[in-house]
Formats: structure tokens, C-alpha cells, sequence
């Protein structure tokens, strides 16, 4: 895990949305890489604002970050009011009920705690609907705290020159002019790359700071993850002979192969093998591509190291899934998944080292 990348691509994102206030999103414990090392690397580099996906990450992060604006992007869940308040977390309100909870829980303890406002504008997940914004705007002055952001969130703006993404910001804009003074955040990772009118006061990357990409067609910025894993025996096997689980890749020539200590409980996808229908993922091994052959088990994935000279792989020796030129979206395309699933699916079994930051 290279903390130095994650800053450096957190602080050329900051140049870019520039006079707009870069935040970090840092939920799934920071895209599965660990949110106690990142976090903080992030805030030394000058990150001041974070968002988490739930309550208990929120404590957590606050319990790292004493002083860093912390938002829950999950909301309130009833009752909940109190240990958000007590940590000093900002949920972001996206329904009337959470607004009706907040707004009396502020009133009662005769106090404003900041909170930021969701509205959908597209996505049809979390938010306020249109009409319940306009009457909050509406009703603004009667409410029991200020709203410190007016957030929302973009459904397909890693898609360029889709006609949702104008759509969003075209009802996101008229609805900020609802709430003067009320800073805007539209901006995801994607939405950073899309030009100023999307970046409004804060923008809210996420797989971008983690190497991965995020609009089809631009390339990521600095690689975060190497992921290597060992070689735990090199067998021949003859032409006609069938690799791993359910016989799904017959060998067409006699084969040399490398079997390597990762399989799906580490987070390389069964959806990574090989079968005769269709290619897998590939390692570097000794420096050159290898191709996965077999279907992926629980522990274990089989390479195709024929081509390598001899003496080349040896037991004991790594396998590279992530790094020299593998990116995470790489790995994904090979897995018919996304960059964010390869990250936040690391396992547990790894050994991690932290570089740099």
C-alpha cells in the first residue's frame, strides 16, 4: 500500500478542483486499504473533510482525526442522534424523518449541530425528493440547525456524454440556489474530471485517490496497490491434461504450471480463472505476463509458466496480480467486476506493508 501515491493523487486532485475544497471519502475502511493508515496520511497531506459510509467508521475515523469535519454519508439512523452529536459527526440528512429527528434533537438541546442535506437528482437511492427540498428551502428558517453542505450524488458520470449526468447538475444547480450561503457538493471522483461547473464548493473523490478509474477512457493516476503472492510448487503436465476445479481448461501443448499461495478467500474473484471458453486474469512472474489457467479456488490459482526459461520459477518465488503494469481496474475488467469490488475485497490473510506518506 503506497500512502505516498494516495497523497500524491489526493493533492493533484486538489490542484484540479481548485478554489473548491478537496475532501477525502474514506468509508470501507479507505476502499479496503485501512482507514487508520490512510486517513491520516491524507490529513497531514491537508485533507480537512472525510466521509464514511456509517455511524461506527465515523467513530472510528473521529477517534483517529480528533480535529477533521467527519460525514456520515448513510444518515441518521433513529435514536442515533446522540452519539453522532457526542463524536461530533455530520450525517448527511437525506429524508424528511431524518430532518424532523435532527431538527428536534437540535431544538431540545437547544443547540445547532451541523448536518448536511442530501437531495436526489437522479440517482433514486438516498435523498430528498425535489418537491421535499424546495419545501425545506422553503421552510429553511424553521428549521432547528443550519445545514453546514447540500450534497448529492452523480449515477453515471464515469460514462462521458451521458445525457443523466447534464440532467443532475442542470436540477442540483437550481436546487443550490435554493439554499444561499449553504456550501454545494456534487463532485464525486468522476465529477471532479468533468469540468468546474460539477466541482461548486467540495468535491468528494474516491476510487481516484485509490489508483483506480474513474471515468472510461481516463487513465488512473499513481498506482496505490502491489499485490504479490507466492509460488508454492511448479508441476509439468500434459498436453490434454485438465487444470483445477471441474476440468474448465484443457491444456493444449504440455504445460509448466506455477501453483500460487491467493484464491477467492483472498479476494481474487472465482470470476478471474480461465476456462476453455475464455481467457483469466494474468500474473507477472520473473517479469512477464503469465496467464491464469483453471478456475480459481478458495486458496489456490494455477499459472501458466511454459513459457518462461527454465529455471526461471522456483518455489517459493512471487506472483504479481497487482503491480508492474497491472492495474486494479486490470484485474477487474478480467473479473467481469469493477475496480472498487478488487479493492475493497482484499482479504484478511495478507501480509500488509505501508510506504511513504
Amino acid at each position: 500500500m503506497d500512502l505516498a501515491a494516495i497523497v500524491d493523487n489526493w493533492r493533484t486532485l486538489s490542484a484540479l478542483a481548485a478554489p473548491a475544497q478537496c475532501a477525502a471519502v474514506v468509508k470501507a475502511d479507505a476502499y479496503g486499504l485501512g482507514i487508520a493508515e490512510v486517513a491520516p496520511a491524507l490529513w497531514r497531506a491537508g485533507a480537512l473533510t472525510f466521509f464514511v459510509a456509517h455511524l461506527n467508521e465515523g467513530l472510528r475515523l473521529r477517534a483517529l482525526l480528533p480535529d477533521a469535519v467527519i460525514y456520515v454519508l448513510n444518515g441518521l439512523m433513529p435514536g442515533t442522534a446522540p452519539d453522532l452529536v457526542a463524536a461530533r459527526l455530520r450525517p448527511a440528512l437525506g429524508s424528511v424523518p431524518e430532518i424532523s429527528e435532527w431538527s428536534a434533537f437540535c431544538r431540545a438541546a437547544g443547540e445547532s449541530h451541523a448536518a448536511a442535506i442530501h437531495v436526489d437528482t437522479g440517482m433514486e437511492r438516498l435523498g430528498l425528493s425535489l418537491d421535499d427540498a424546495v419545501r425545506l428551502s422553503d421552510s429553511r428558517r424553521l428549521l432547528g440547525f443550519e445545514p453546514s453542505l447540500l450534497m448529492s450524488h452523480l449515477a453515471c458520470a464515469d460514462t462521458p456524454g451521458h445525457p443523466l449526468t447534464l440532467r443532475q447538475l442542470s436540477i442540483f444547480t437550481d436546487v443550490a440556489r435554493r439554499f444561499p450561503g449553504v456550501p454545494a457538493s456534487l463532485a464525486n471522483s468522476a465529477g471532479t474530471l468533468l469540468g468546474r461547473d460539477f466541482r461548486f464548493d467540495l468535491v468528494r473523490p474516491g476510487i481516484f485517490l485509490y489508483g483506480g478509474v474513474a471515468v472510461s477512457g481516463v487513465p488512473p493516476l499513481r498506482s496505490v496497490v502491489r499485490l504479490d503472492a507466492r509460488i508454492l510448487q511448479v508441476r509439468e503436465v500434459e498436453r490434454g491434461a485438465t487444470v483445477g476445479y471441474g476440468a474448465a481448461q484443457r491444456m493444449k501443448r504440455r504445460s509448466r504450471i506455477a501453483t500460487v499461495c491467493v484464491g477467492y478467500a483472498d479476494g481474487l474473484f472465482r470470476a478471474a480463472g480461465a476456462t476453455d471458453a475464455k481467457p483469466g486474469a494474468e500474473a507477472i512472474i520473473a517479469g512477464r505476463r503469465c496467464p491464469l489457467v483453471g478456475r480459481i479456488s478458495m486458496d489456490l490459482a494455477s499459472v501458466d509458466v511454459t513459457g518462461l526459461p527454465d529455471g526461471a520459477v522456483e518455489r517459493g518465488a512471487m506472483a504479481t496480480l497487482l503491480g508492474e503494469g497491472i492495474g486494479v481496474d486490470d484485474l477487474a475488467a478480467r473479473s467481469g467486476t469493477i475496480g472498487y469490488e478488487v479493492l475493497t475485497s482484499l482479504g484478511g490473510r495478507y501480509l500488509r506493508r505501508y510506504v511513504g506518506g
